[in-house]
């Protein structure tokens, strides 16, 4: 399974991203119908073949009718749910601009729902999203790694006035991944869209060791002398690509209560899982004069981990969290529908070192199919399963 790996060199930006996609191989006819399957009538969109600084990129600009100033989180996720698009995209999407509205709800002091998005809730964000995470998705990366991104320097003017570069809301949705400032004269390299884009997509630093494929890049657009302005993107397989096992550097928080009760553990638990959290693992301890506690582990992505460790601080009794970095060995993992009993049910694929697969049905699809049709879960698993024969 190949990987991706953005290098942020000069910024990254929605329609960047999108330029490099199509220079790695996704299909122009594909992002051209884009608007349509998204329900944007009139919008058009345009890609034309670019120079920064005598590096050849792809640009990509949407041509759009006039539209509301802005969207609320909420109008904007109804869009996309509407547009039928796969839910993992669709998860995704939603994931990027729920991270951008709580941003800037943190900034301004409000909540997110009540975040009215400005530019970035406008159409060609809204397709700059939906297009890079399916973007991807089409092209069979599941796995992301994003390099150190140059933030630029200076001011913009936005809605709210002049602000500092990064702007506040684009530095807050890329806490936990490693920046710089410059270049100088630079300017805004990083736009909210792009940020919001790294927060959701990166698994973290790129890994010390791949096999390029394919590389291209995307196009800014500015276009200053001696520094190309544009997204490189490579897609590559990773060092340990042979057996089918893929590493990635992980963040693991810890941190040891004695005074929660268990009810209260596992909300905790539940709420790092929903906020992002790979895997969350509660271990019985034993802590000072013999008194039994629970070890809080979580696992975590690079991006994410801050955050998590703030929520761990303020949801948990906890008063301290140790960090450190870690690997992790996973199998390539994938995700199929198939039908049972009229219903359907989502099946986990992962691959083997030996390249053979095996499938999984979801439990939440089982238990709601057994519920529906009155069978006992483990005939709907296994009906399941069978039905996945045919994917493995």
């Amino acid at each position: 399974m190949p990987i991706g790996i953005l290098d942020p060199f000069s910024g990254i930006s929605g329609d960047m991203t999108l330029g490099a996609l199509l220079e790695v191989g996704l299909a122009a006819d594909w992002l051209r119908a884009l608007p349509g399957r998204l329900g944007l009538d009139g919008v058009e969109v345009r890609i034309q073949r670019v120079r920064r600084s005598e590096i050849v990129c792809t640009k990509v600009d949407f041509e759009i009718p006039p539209q509301p100033h802005g969207r609320g989180i909420g109008e904007i996720r109804e869009l996309v749910a509407r547009a039928g698009v796969p839910a993992s995209v669709r998860q995704r999407a939603d994931a990027a601009f729920v991270a951008i509205a709580e941003a800037e709800g943190e900034i301004h002091g409000m909540p997110a729902s009540d975040v009215h998005l400005h530019e970035v809730g406008a159409v060609d964000a809204i397709l700059d999203v939906v297009g890079a995470v399916w973007g991807f998705q089409e092209l069979g990366i599941e796995r992301i790694h994003c390099g150190p991104i140059a933030l630029g320097d200076g001011s913009v003017r936005a809605a709210h006035g002049l602000l500092p570069v990064p702007a506040p809301a684009t530095l807050k949705l890329l806490e936990g991944h490693p920046v710089r400032p410059g270049p100088e004269g630079a300017g805004e390299l990083v736009t909210p869209t792009g940020a919001a884009l790294v927060r959701v997509l990166s698994s973290g630093p790129p890994p010390a060791e791949y096999v390029p494929l394919r590389s291209g890049f995307g196009a800014g657009t500015k276009d200053p002398v001696g520094r190309p302005n544009a997204l490189r993107l490579v897609v590559a397989e990773g060092a340990r690509a042979s057996g089918g096992v893929q590493t990635e550097q992980l963040v693991q928080l810890s941190t040891d209560v004695d005074d929660m009760d268990g009810e209260l553990l596992a909300g905790v638990a539940d709420l790092l899982r929903r906020e992002g959290a790979l895997d969350v693992v509660l271990v019985p301890t034993l802590m000072k004069k013999g008194r039994p506690g629970t070890r809080i582990d979580v696992l975590a992505r690079p991006a994410h981990a801050w955050r998590l460790e703030e929520m761990l601080l303020t949801h948990s009794s906890a008063i301290g969290v140790r960090r450190a970095m870690v690997e992790r060995d996973a199998l390539p993992r994938g995700e199929a529908t198939v039908c049972v009993l009229d219903h359907q049910v989502r099946v986990k694929i992962v691959t083997l070192p030996s390249g053979t697969r095996r499938a999984k049905p979801e439990y939440d699809d089982v238990a709601r199919v057994a519920a529906a049709v009155g069978r006992p879960a483990r005939d709907v698993a296994a009906l399941a399963r069978a039905a996945a024969e045919g994917l493995v």
